[in-house]
Order: C-alpha cells, then sequence, then structure tokens
C-alpha cells in the first residue's frame, strides 16, 4: 500500500477529530460566548449538515483539478478555519467556521477515498478506504477523548489549535507524497493527448482527454445497484451512531457505570470500530458477500442482545466493542462496494459514499433522540438500531429477489460489484 495513501488517512485523522470532539467541548462553548446549550449543539449539526451538502459539490467543483492540488486547497481550508474557530470571540464566526470546515472536510475525503482507490490499483479499492475510515475510527479511539481532556485543561480553544497543528504535517505530507493524479482515472481505449500539448506534474488534462466528466460520472451514479448499496451503507451507519450518540447515557444510567468509565468505553467502542475497518478492508475487495451476510446478521442480533443485557456490566463491556467491530466492518464493506459499484464515476463516486455517511451518521441520532424524548429511556436507541440493520437486512433480500425475478436465473451474492 502506497505510503501517500497512509498521508491521507492521518488527514482524516484530524478531521474525524473534530468533527466528534465538540461533544467534550459545548460546556466550556456555552460559558466563553455565552450562549445556551442547545445553541452550542447546533455547531455539531451544522458539521454535519456541511459534511452532506459539501461531499456532492465540492467534489462536482473540484472535478477539474489535479487530486493532489484538491486534496491541499481543501486540507489548508481546514485548518484555516480551524485556526479561526480557535481565535475567534463570536458564535456566529465559529459557526460559519464550522461550516467550511465540514465542506472542506467533506472534499477531502471524497477526492481522498478517489485519488486512494487510484493509488491502491482495481483490485485493492477497500484496503485503501479502510486506510482512510480507520482515520475516522482512530479518531474516536484517540482525538476525541486528547481533544475533551483539552478542554478541561486549557480550554475548548486549545482542541482546534490541536486539529490546525495535525493537520500541518498533514499538509506537508500530501504535498510530497500523493502523486499528481488527473481528476477521473478512467480514459478511454485510444484516448491520447494532443501532440505539442505540454503536461506539467499539477496541469489538469485536456478536456478532451478525460472521459468522466461531470455530466457523465451523474449519469453512471443513477445506476439502481449504487443508489441500493448507498441507502444500505447510509442506515448501517444510522444505526451506529444512533446508539454512538447516546452511549454515556446508557452506559451509565442502565449499565450500571461510573462516569469515569465513559471515556474507556467510548475509546472501546473507537478499537473495535478500528478492527472492523481492518477486517473489512481485507475482506470487501475480494469476498465481501462473506463478510456482509452473516456480518448484517450478527449486527442485527447483537442490538437486540445489547438492548437486553444493558443492565449488566460485564455485558456491556463486552458488546460495546463487538459492535463497534461488526458495524464498521459491515458500513466499510458498503461504503467498498459502492466505490466499486461507481468505477465510471471515480470522482463522484467518493462524494456520494461520503454523503451517505454522513446522512446516517446525522439521521441516526436524531432517531435514537426521538425515541429517548418518547419516555422509552435510554435503551431505546439500541432498538432504533437494530430496526435500522434489519431495514437494511431486508432491503437487501427485497432487492435480490427482484433481480431473481427479472433476470429469471438466482442472483449470484459473490459477483463483485465492480463488474
Amino acid at each position: 500500500m502506497p505510503i501517500a495513501i497512509y498521508m491521507l488517512g492521518l488527514a482524516v485523522f484530524a478531521q474525524g477529530t473534530s468533527e466528534f470532539m465538540l461533544s467534550g467541548l459545548v460546556p466550556g462553548i456555552v460559558r466563553d460566548l455565552q450562549v445556551s446549550v442547545p445553541a452550542a449543539g447546533a455547531l455539531t449539526s451544522a458539521f454535519a449538515v456541511g459534511m452532506i451538502v459539501g461531499a456532492p459539490l465540492t467534489a462536482v467543483l473540484s472535478l477539474r483539478w489535479p487530486r493532489r492540488r484538491a486534496l491541499l486547497v481543501f486540507l489548508t481550508i481546514f485548518m484555516i478555519v480551524h485556526v479561526a474557530g480557535a481565535v475567534t470571540t463570536s458564535f456566529g464566526v465559529l459557526l460559519a467556521a464550522r461550516v467550511a470546515g465540514a465542506l472542506a472536510n467533506a472534499g477531502f475525503l471524497a477526492v481522498g477515498l478517489a485519488a486512494a482507490t487510484a493509488m491502491a490499483g482495481p483490485g485493492a479499492k477497500g484496503r485503501a478506504a479502510s486506510v482512510l475510515l480507520g482515520g475516522i475510527t482512530l479518531a474516536c479511539v484517540a482525538g476525541v477523548p486528547a481533544g475533551a481532556v483539552l478542554g478541561q485543561v486549557w480550554g475548548w480553544r486549545s482542541a482546534f489549535w490541536a486539529v490546525a497543528v495535525v493537520s500541518v504535517p498533514a499538509v506537508v505530507a500530501v504535498a510530497v507524497a500523493v502523486p499528481a493524479i488527473p481528476p477521473g482515472t478512467a480514459m478511454s481505449p485510444g484516448t491520447a493527448i494532443p501532440p505539442g500539448t505540454a503536461m506539467s506534474p499539477d496541469a489538469a488534462p485536456p478536456p478532451e482527454a478525460v472521459v468522466p466528466a461531470a455530466r457523465r460520472e451523474l449519469r453512471a451514479l443513477r445506476r439502481s445497484r449504487l443508489l441500493v448499496t448507498l441507502l444500505l451503507g447510509a442506515l448501517v451507519n444510522g444505526a451506529t451512531f444512533c446508539t454512538f450518540t447516546y452511549l454515556a447515557p446508557l452506559v451509565t444510567e442502565v449499565g450500571g457505570y461510573g462516569p469515569g468509565w465513559v471515556p474507556v468505553l467510548l475509546a472501546l467502542f473507537g478499537l473495535g470500530s478500528f478492527a472492523g475497518v481492518s477486517i473489512g478492508g481485507r475482506m470487501a475487495d475480494r469476498r465481501p458477500m462473506r463478510l456482509l451476510v452473516p456480518g448484517g446478521l450478527a449486527l442485527t442480533a447483537g442490538w437486540i442482545v445489547f438492548a437486553v443485557a444493558a443492565g449488566n456490566p460485564a455485558a456491556v463491556l463486552v458488546l460495546v466493542f463487538v459492535q463497534g467491530a461488526l458495524s464498521f466492518a459491515v458500513g466499510s464493506t458498503l461504503i467498498t462496494r459502492a466505490l466499486y459499484a461507481a468505477a465510471d464515476a471515480p470522482s463522484l463516486g467518493g462524494a456520494f459514499a461520503t454523503a451517505a455517511f454522513n446522512v446516517g451518521a446525522t439521521a441516526g441520532p436524531l432517531l435514537g433522540g426521538v425515541a429517548i424524548g418518547a419516555g422509552l429511556g435510554y435503551r431505546s436507541p439500541l432498538w432504533v438500531s437494530a430496526l435500522l440493520v434489519a431495514l437494511a437486512l431486508a432491503l437487501a433480500v427485497a432487492v435480490a429477489a427482484r433481480r431473481t425475478r427479472t433476470t429469471g436465473r438466482p442472483a449470484s451474492p459473490t459477483r463483485r460489484a465492480a463488474r
């Protein structure tokens, strides 16, 4: 695996830390900027919405840029807005910085997925994607707890400074290690660059040399297989963040753990997530259905068992790790299959996968909050998570049955989505 892919993972680690660290910084922001708790909470919602909108938008805007240039632009903007957030005394400026940071994060992740899978080669998309998604899971393990500690010791602004500082070596590494991959990696057979055309390392190829233009890529993204895969990914990720968001009150109010155990259990969930991403990366390229089918069934059963056994501290300790691993193993594999299904849209495929991931990350906590607000208790997000994964399984079965009726023969579950 090229070292440049791991440098992209470092940048994603910084961005993942930024996305999730607000949960530990809200009290400080409320006191310092004199805003309400719901207003401070809007910073998280603004980031999530910016990720959803920004992924396809920034990918389209950067479609004509060489990918190294696009990555550097997005990462530099991300770093600058965190410096602005660290020094501002205005809540409005902080909110705008979060939105701008989300747009830059979305653009970087979308282009980064395309660049990483192009560098890894046609048969290693899953391993490449797992490195980038591994950056997000490591942010949950180390970045978010570290941000919370910084916020408690030196104030919430120090966490913003830390994200900006971690982004600096990532900028240098991307500039040095990532090749100037042209926007769109698929060139039609026989396509040649016109004689006499100068191509500097960071120059975009001439229009006639690039096949996957925005219109063509958008047409490729309308394929039913891709749309179903993205929906499945959103449902599974929604289930993951439905429970993860409310894990602290679940383990303290139901599981019997003291507040001091919350960072430990969050880190344990993150370790499970990292293990799941690593396993998914190894299986997603060649044997995806051997993971997706049993993994989806086990994930559904695990959420149900978790809901029933949430009052048992020993069971909670085990299930936090197991469900983190299963959630990200299945979720990352679905993202990889979406990238294979979007092979004709190498630039926008990663953007739509990023958007689907964040749709789930936004909808899941909202649904869990509705269940808790309805008086169903802190176990209710676990039942919602089970329902979301069960819905994904039912959808997959229905689609497979429809294909069987349409083709008149059983659908091959092991057939690669890239074919």
